[in-house]
């Protein structure tokens, strides 16, 4: 269901974004685009991991260094058949951890010294069962992918709004044009948090099956919601969708723009699983 959700979603995102570059420039100016935004996603396919580790200063580890974490890490993905990850800790008293790298074989994860102090074995299983989970499905791909498809859209908008566009007809209403300027951008990151959120929920039911009892993952997401309350993290808004828990609050009407699912429902969704295990 997630997967077929995600594969829409970015079929959306795709029209939008051919949409908008065939309207600025016809089709020469939609074909241009799409080959602005194919280079893009190369770019951060292959380099987005190290930035963003860089960025929170993260240092890779050893067994020696972090067993628990190591010996976890190395216990899922034995069971998972997957190749070992790279290990590392990010030295920051918020507890949280995200999973990074362009494919399995060139995969990390990454893990608070918050997160280590605040959870149970069990606990930091599931997490990290969450965050193998990440990494099997390729999710990092899929929101780089997403991201830059939402970033090329705004950046089009934006050239539509303060040079106009270059098609040669005088077709179509300017009142449609500048609404689609403007209404364009947010729903291309609309479509983005969408397929984000799309993403975590099943990513939670891979790493609960991964581990083996999607209560490790529960009650770890219990304890990390309080957690970032209590100690709220420096985090960059764009890498929020990389987290286990978003590092940013949005409650209500402001979910809609959350790169996160409400995390009651996350916790509710992997209870109900627990039952019916």
């Amino acid at each position: 269901m997630y997967r077929l959700k995600t594969a829409m979603l970015m079929a959306a995102m795709t029209v939008l974004l051919i949409f908008l570059g065939e309207a600025l420039g016809g089709m020469r100016g939609m074909m241009g685009f799409f080959v602005f935004a194919v280079l893009m996603n190369v770019f951060t396919y292959w380099f987005s991991d190290k930035i963003v580790l860089k960025m929170y200063r993260a240092q890779e580890v050893t067994e020696a260094e972090a067993p628990t974490l190591y010996s976890i890490v190395r216990n899922l993905s034995q069971k998972a058949g997957m190749p070992m990850p790279k290990v590392y800790i990010i030295p920051d008293e918020s507890p949280n951890a995200f999973a990074t790298g362009r494919n399995p074989e060139h995969a990390a994860v990454a893990a608070t010294q918050g997160i280590m102090k605040l959870l149970s074995r069990e606990e930091l299983e599931g997490v990290m069962a969450h965050e193998l989970s990440h990494v099997r499905n390729r999710d990092i791909l899929v929101s780089t992918i997403a991201s830059v498809m939402a970033a090329a859209i705004t950046m089009l908008s934006r050239f539509a709004m303060f040079f106009g566009g270059s098609r040669d007809d005088d077709n179509g209403s300017p009142v449609a044009a500048i609404l689609m300027m403007i209404l364009a951008p947010l729903a291309a990151m609309l479509i983005q948090l969408a397929i984000s959120r799309s993403r975590e929920y099943m990513a939670d039911e891979g790493g609960a099956r991964l581990s083996g009892n999607p209560l490790y993952l529960a009650n770890a997401l219990r304890k990390l919601e309080r957690g970032k309350e209590m100690i709220p993290m420096n985090a960059n808004p764009a890498t929020a969708n990389m987290f286990i828990v978003n590092p940013f609050s949005a409650k209500g009407i402001t979910g809609l723009f959350s790169t996160h699912p409400p995390m009651e429902d996350r916790i509710a969704r992997l209870e109900e699983m627990a039952r019916g295990r």
